[in-house]
């Protein structure tokens, strides 16, 4: 029993360990497990995906041109490389070939297909069964006359330069004229017109609204005219958000939170950059926040005692900038006795370590940790300790779930005490059922971008009863409806976009899904259709409930984007799921385990 159980336990390790690498194709090698008397591991020898890479055919293609790829393994035989396109205006990729041996190659035959801007990939597999999608390579097919407008960005603000291109013109002479129109409109103005070659312009944005708009081009030679693809969505924005710096007190000692307040109401926060400067000297860089709380923890005691004026400068998805008002004369004084507790986090479960910092120029005896029920003088030390760095670890599963307020005591050499501010309300939460894990994957589609066959894992604790989740599921396939919003839409900023699921228009219980990047367009939101499963699994003899949620179509709402960045995701579960003896779950935050990668 105990051999099977530690074979059991090794393929579930190797199977976690191979999606939190980051790779884009997992193994077709199945995990089979059966009684705690019997069990079967099978498993592909080969955990490595292969690397693929698209050579760059140029721009622009006419008439039937060769793709070529190298695609390599250094355990596994490379069993296909699929040659694919994505249309103009198409959010499904289309199989032009495979080939099955090296040199990788496809005929192309772009006379077949609409003339205009094509992205290009190819998907390698090996004989173990992964399967690794290239970079995406962008061209322009052009076997007709062709005008294409560059891609001005999603948004933009001050002189934009403009640049259009006309395919195939011959030796006409064409003029070309740049236009827009309030987005979803024909109502198709003038930018800017009797362009001719190289056919560029700049727009001035500072005369419109902050809006959005769409872009295209018109081409006319003779009696000839013809239109580029319109852009679509590009957002004017040319209004500096509003920054206020937070007056963090004075004296400052120790590890002080240092924050501002900060708001834009067309492209969202970017960033907000929190500086100082002493005694009127240049200002640095105190930190740099992306995401709502504009707040960090930060030592003082990295800093000369002195006058420090202190500010922050916001820079909203456009870029513009706003610098706030600074708040002076604020004195570090870090001569004399100082403690502080770091901050370990709202949410707290099992064992964690609580830390303090310390100074005193009279010497330190010791520093002791102490925890009490949030809102009371019910002081309990935690430990004591001579030595830095101040810590201790906190079990809290010995005392009941809730709000706790933490600090810290300082004993100094010649036996006077110095109590550190409380770092309050941090709440201890060991319920049994709780979210453990979140995860996406990306499927056959963009990397970096939501859309069809994607997938979002939602791992608990415990067994859930999924009728709690939805009224009537047993856990079978399930139609849903996955909801992605824009971050500005929920106060959360550009980067705070955010998923939850719902069927039948209303919002089911497992609660949402903070993205932590930009997956939409700002303001925009976009409903895919979805099928949701839950299944249980044994990890360490622990039965768990696994709902997993496959993309399909978009069902309503436009402004996907590709996002570029990797992040850890967070989900917040919904305390109306519960167990099946109908113990509720925790509501604790549970980010993506794992190294950060594009989400998708």
């Amino acid at each position: 029993m105990r051999r099977t159980s530690a074979l059991l336990l090794l393929a579930f390790l190797l199977l976690i360990g191979t999606r939190l690498a980051g790779t884009t194709g997992f193994s077709d090698a199945t995990f089979t497990s059966s009684s705690a008397s019997s069990g079967t591991v099978r498993a592909a020898a080969d955990w490595t995906p292969p690397t693929a890479v698209l050579t760059n055919p140029g721009s622009p293609l006419q008439g039937t041109v060769t793709l070529t790829a190298t695609a390599s393994d250094a355990q596994s035989a490379i069993t296909s490389v699929v040659f694919q396109y994505l249309a103009p205006g198409s959010s499904t990729w289309t199989t032009l070939c495979t080939s099955a041996t090296a040199p990788y190659s496809c005929a192309w035959n772009t006379k077949a297909v609409t003339d205009g801007i094509h992205d290009l990939r190819v998907r390698a597999t090996n004989s173990a069964g992964y399967a690794t999608t290239s970079e995406e390579v962008r061209t322009t097919v052009a076997n007709n006359v062709l005008v294409v407008l560059g891609d001005p960005g999603d948004i933009v603000r001050g002189s934009v330069p403009l640049t259009s291109t006309v395919h195939n013109g011959g030796l006409l002479p064409w003029i070309v004229t740049v236009q827009y129109a309030p987005a979803g409109t024909t109502t198709w103005k003038t930018l800017c017109t009797g362009l001719s070659s190289p056919f560029s312009c700049t727009w001035n944005t500072t005369g419109f609204a902050s809006d959005y708009y769409d872009l295209r081009t018109m081409a006319t030679s003779g009696f000839t005219t013809v239109y580029s693809a319109v852009i679509t969505d590009v957002l004017v924005d040319n209004t500096a958000p509003t920054v206020t710096m937070t007056d963090p007190g004075t004296p400052l000692r120790g590890t002080v939170t240092f924050g501002a307040n900060a708001a834009d109401e067309d492209s969202g926060i970017n960033q907000v950059v929190l500086q100082y400067s002493r005694a009127g000297g240049a200002y640095q860089t105190l930190c740099t926040i992306a995401t709502d709380p504009f707040t960090c923890r930060f030592a003082t005691t990295a800093l000369a005692d002195g006058t420090y004026a202190f500010r922050a400068v916001a820079t909203d998805a456009a870029g513009n900038t706003t610098t706030s008002s600074a708040v002076t004369n604020r004195v570090v004084d870090n001569t004399v006795a100082s403690v502080s507790v770091d901050d370990p986090g709202a949410w707290l479960t099992g064992t964690v370590t609580i830390s303090a910092q310390a100074s005193s120029s009279a010497g330190i005896a010791s520093v002791r940790i102490q925890r009490a029920p949030t809102g009371t003088s019910t002081w309990t030390d935690l430990c004591t300790d001579a030595s830095a760095p101040y810590s201790c670890t906190w079990a809290t599963t010995t005392v009941g779930d809730g709000s706790y307020d933490l600090r810290a005591v300082l004993l100094d050499s010649r036996g006077v005490s110095t109590t550190s501010a409380i770092v309050s309300a941090r709440r201890v939460d060991n319920s049994p059922l709780r979210g453990v894990d979140v995860q996406t994957t990306n499927g056959t589609g963009t990397a970096g971008r939501i859309d069809a066959g994607d997938t979002i894992t939602l791992t608990y604790s415990r067994p859930v009863a999924t009728t709690s989740i939805t009224s009537g599921w047993t856990g079978a396939a399930l139609p849903v409806s996955v909801r992605l919003r824009d971050g500005n839409l929920l106060g959360l900023g550009s980067k705070g976009d955010t998923v939850d699921v719902q069927r039948n228009g209303s919002t089911i219980a497992l609660g949402s899904i903070l993205l932590r990047e930009n997956y939409i367009k700002a303001s925009k939101t976009l409903v895919l259709n979805a099928t949701m499963t839950a299944t249980t699994v044994t990890v360490d003899g622990v039965e768990r409930t696994v709902v997993t949620l496959v993309l399909g179509t978009v069902a309503s709402g436009s402004g996907q984007r590709t996002a570029s960045a990797a992040t850890a995701i967070t989900w917040t579960p919904s305390a109306s799921a519960t167990s099946p003896t109908g113990t509720a779950c925790s509501t604790s935050p549970v980010t993506e385990s794992g190294n950060a990668d594009r989400e998708f």
